[in-house]
């Protein structure tokens, strides 16, 4: 992988937590039926990876080139404040979900979407100089970034069902649904993305793999790893759920399931990530 690009990659990756989480949240909050304990801690969980999110970016360094990968000129300053905009709207949206104001709350939900929407946008645009268009790029980061939201939302509801009883299983269907969705979409962004040519193949200086995709060990296993195996989980986790509330464990073994999916999905979007800075090509 390109190492130089490795502050960019974790801003990536907290990118697309705090605002996917932020997304999940408010789209399961608007859909009902979720515990107002769930709801408070995901937008403490948002707030606090905002605020990681937003040192990370301002630690990021503003060159036009990093390990042979070209950024455009410039951007650093507006994905920073869009990180910065972003903690701004988690913030009050935070107070209002402890103080089950839903109302207030749903807004500043609603406006924090929008601001991490533009700066998905402005990421992508600093970084797709070298790849085919901002399309593609801007695309695999939204598809990933409700990828992320969703299986660490639905892994995270699946604790009250361990704690509370008789909650409905409606939120957590939904949401394993959703990351059904997310992952497939994923998977056909990666066929479109790596078969239109890169403008340009970055002449990185790679710690480990190659440049060609097809010989790159980090390609199939962000395949394997981050596509096709937290696809199965999320299916197996969505048809576990189906047996609650009748079958107690039901929720207990969909839970287990979302643990072992967390894991992969993130794995996946490093990998994916630390491919895009090496090949140009976002997988």
């Amino acid at each position: 992988m390109n190492l130089d690009a490795l502050p960019y990659t974790s801003f990536i990756v907290l990118m697309e937590f705090a605002v996917g989480s932020l997304a999940v949240a408010v789209l399961a909050d608007w859909r009902g039926a979720c515990a107002a304990s769930f709801i408070k801690f995901s937008a403490g969980m948002v707030s606090a990876g905002a605020a990681l999110m937003l040192v990370n970016a301002l630690a990021l360094d503003p060159r036009s080139v990093i390990g042979g990968y070209e950024l455009e000129d410039g951007l650093l300053r507006w994905v920073q404040a869009g990180a910065a905009a972003f903690l701004a709207a988690s913030l009050p949206y935070f107070w209002y979900a402890m103080r089950e104001e839903r109302a207030p709350s749903m807004a500043w939900g609603g406006a924090g979407i929008a601001i991490g929407v533009a700066l998905i946008g402005a990421m992508a645009w600093y970084i797709s100089v070298p790849t085919w268009g901002f399309v593609g790029v801007f695309l695999s980061l939204a598809a990933g970034t409700l990828a992320v939201g969703a299986v660490v939302l639905a892994m995270t509801l699946g604790h009250w069902y361990l704690t509370v009883p008789r909650l409905s299983r409606q939120p957590l269907e939904e949401m394993t649904l959703l990351l059904v969705a997310a992952i497939s979409v994923q998977a056909a962004l990666l066929v479109l993305n790596v078969a239109i040519p890169a403008r340009d193949t970055p002449e990185a200086t790679a710690f480990l793999g190659s440049t060609d995709l097809g010989s790159n060990p980090a390609f199939w296993l962000r395949i394997a790893i981050g596509l096709l195996f937290p696809a199965a989980l999320a299916w197996m986790s969505h048809v576990s759920s189906r047996g609650y509330p009748e079958n107690a464990m039901a929720m207990m073994s969909a839970t287990g399931l979302l643990y072992i999916a967390v894991g992969a999905v993130v794995v996946g979007e490093v990998l994916a990530r630390g491919l895009l800075f090496l090949t140009a090509v976002a997988v």
